[in-house]
């Protein structure tokens, strides 16, 4: 989706830290994201999104990761080896439900190709996958995502500022009753970036706050047809160059929840949310040896860390919604996009 649709383009801002170049995860050096958008007929609306946290093999190359459940009513893979050895070795995979099992098989045969080794003379891999339920829209089924899906959401990973909205895994997604999908944001803090994209799925329009106003109390509801319940999920992948251990960066993750909150969420009891974070400014060798050699941010220089981190994750969620369009999918059920013109007039007026 073109930049033109993102939140700052017409003239917003939040308050806090400055957005990075680009405003997307990819401003952290060496993140690329990549997207398989699997749309056919009137009943396929899915995909696939691949985040990188590096060029490198990131097999032999890992980096320190952590997991923050703040809901766990989901069925993402291999987030509990993330949270008990704080180290991530594959690129974080991003579909719909039903197709965690296909993704993850993917995943491991594309490091299998690349890493002869696993398995025989090196541990076996652990692929990390997550999720977001498009069935109301989606054929999820059908068996749609294929394994070439994935191999090509990795291989066509870049570090401009990926597409957003209805795209990649985002494609059949839905948040407050409108149509969302995809959204990214990043924030300087000091010498570092911290970078979020998420997979936004969740709340019911009424909850819905933009830079703090409660936009859902103040306009009408848009057209949906589907429960008024809230049933979403969101994933949350978060990166940062600051050199954190895996410890430091689980403080950071669970800071995202925050800025998830002031979009209106209230992690409902049917929400799947989850937050990956990783950091590119350290990485491990197989055998556990530091490279480059890093001394570790010192936690009371942390605090813009997690500043940045809530400020990104609310930024990224509102580019979910302003960036995608509306769209009609599985047994002709449509979702509107957000009433863009009236948040717009809505915002401005609040803000003279």
């Amino acid at each position: 989706m073109a930049k033109e649709n993102r939140f700052r383009q017409w003239g917003l801002e939040l308050p806090g830290l400055p957005p990075g170049p680009l405003n997307s995860i990819t401003d952290v050096q060496g993140v690329a994201v990549g997207h398989r958008t699997i749309i056919h007929g009137n009943s396929v609306r899915t995909g696939v999104t691949a985040v990188v946290p590096h060029s490198g093999n990131i097999f032999t190359d890992k980096v320190p990761a952590a997991v923050e459940v703040i809901n766990g009513f989901g069925k993402a893979a291999g987030l509990a080896q993330v949270k008990e050895l704080g180290e991530l070795e594959t690129p974080v995979i991003l579909t719909n439900t039903l197709s965690v099992g296909v993704a993850l098989t993917a995943l491991v045969q594309y490091k299998l190709k690349r890493n002869p080794e696993i398995g025989l003379t090196a541990p076996t891999v652990n692929g990390v996958v997550a999720e977001c339920n498009d069935g109301y829209l989606n054929d999820i089924r059908g068996g749609h995502v294929q394994k070439e899906d994935v191999w090509e959401a990795i291989s066509s990973a870049g570090y401009e500022l990926p597409a957003e909205g209805s795209v990649g895994a985002g494609t059949g997604m839905i948040s407050f009753g409108c149509k969302s999908g995809i959204g990214t944001s990043s924030r300087q803090a000091g010498d570092y970036h911290v970078g979020v994209l998420v997979l936004s799925n969740f709340g019911k329009w009424e909850q819905l706050k933009i830079a703090g106003f409660p936009v859902g109390q103040l306009l009408k509801k848009p057209e949906f047809q589907g429960e008024d319940k809230e049933r979403g999920s969101i994933v949350i992948v978060l990166a940062t160059d600051a050199p954190l251990d895996s410890h430091q960066l689980g403080r950071v993750a669970r800071r995202a929840g925050f800025g998830l909150a002031r979009t209106g969420s209230v992690a409902g009891h049917y929400s799947g949310d989850f937050v990956i974070a990783f950091s590119t400014g350290v990485k491990y060798r197989q055998d556990g040896e530091i490279l480059p050699v890093t001394s570790f941010l010192r936690d009371d220089k942390i605090d813009i860390l997690f500043e940045a981190a809530a400020e990104a994750t609310e930024e990224a969620i509102i580019n979910a919604l302003f960036a995608a369009g509306p769209m009609t999918g599985r047994d002709g059920h449509r979702v509107s996009a957000l009433p863009v013109k009236e948040v717009l007039a809505l915002l401005h007026k609040r803000h003279g």
